[in-house]
């Protein structure tokens, strides 16, 4: 049976990693977000057939994720990622990539633009994470997720504002991939662990680093998201000088799947002519 989620592999900052690659143009890395059950191709599945039309799409699971190799003891240190992603830009032999992050993958675009500003063209950030902040309920639970057919359900009605999303094919999906064998106990590890506040202290930057980007930045941010507070996003516009902010009515946290047609227009034109023409 095909399983979209496998990729290509690739050792990339030492970690054996799934990825996928479509399209040719210019480079268009994503980054996922670390909900349970998460994995590149369940966050960017529906906006890799679009956006790999005009570039060539380079999709990664960080390694806790979908099908890369995972830490059993897990992940206190960003810088883990970060090797990862520059691993694998190495590997696939690109100096410079735009970059879209979701939620915890905005932290990780963050991360990345701060340590290696020559690797980035533009950053476009979702959902973000990257600055301290109090931690909302719906992340809470999401990192403190333990695999149920009641959790998942819950889990997904945080990420989603659209109800009728919410079908029991989705939620059985989804808690398979978050039951499968060495998927939970390495997310867990990371994330699960009280207090699960010092998740965000990991994936903060400083700000004043954050301040320092010199790349154009494209915030986006679903008016009703529950995970992470749209005043991390009027924040980070007003730390990055070269940076616009989006808020997409009847939106939750997932941006590129409840408006998807919208999502990769905007990227698509942002990575191609930026905010400031």
């Amino acid at each position: 049976m095909a399983q979209p989620e496998i990729g290509r592999s690739v050792q990339a900052g030492g970690i054996g990693t799934n990825y996928h690659d479509h399209g040719e143009g210019p480079p268009l890395l994503l980054i996922h977000g670390s909900g349970p059950g998460v994995s590149a191709w369940a966050n960017w599945g529906r906006n890799i057939p679009v956006l790999s039309q005009e570039f060539r799409v380079i999709a990664p699971d960080l390694t806790g994720f979908g099908y890369s190799e995972a830490p059993a003891e897990g992940i206190r240190d960003k810088a883990v990622w970060l090797r990862q992603i520059v691993g694998l830009l190495d590997a696939l032999e690109l100096e410079k990539v735009s970059v879209v992050g979701n939620s915890f993958g905005g932290g990780m675009a963050l991360a990345l633009m701060i340590a290696h500003p020559d690797r980035v063209e533009r950053g476009v950030l979702m959902g973000p994470v990257g600055l301290i902040a109090p931690i909302t309920e719906a992340l809470d639970f999401l990192w403190g997720y333990t695999p149920s057919l009641e959790n998942m359900r819950k889990a997904i009605g945080y990420l989603a504002h659209d109800r009728s999303r919410i079908t029991d094919e989705l939620v059985q999906m989804r808690l398979e991939a978050s039951n499968r064998p060495g998927a939970h106990a390495p997310y867990a590890a990371t994330f699960g662990q009280a207090p699960r506040a010092n998740g965000l202290k990991m994936l903060a930057s400083d700000e004043a680093d954050i301040a320092a980007i010199p790349h154009e930045v494209l915030i986006l941010h679903g008016a009703h998201d529950q995970v992470i507070d749209l005043d991390t996003s009027v924040r980070l516009n007003r730390l990055i000088r070269r940076s616009d902010l989006v808020t997409l009515g009847e939106c939750g946290h997932w941006v590129q799947i409840e408006r998807a047609a919208t999502f990769n227009r905007l990227v698509s034109h942002f990575v191609r002519k930026g905010l400031f023409e």
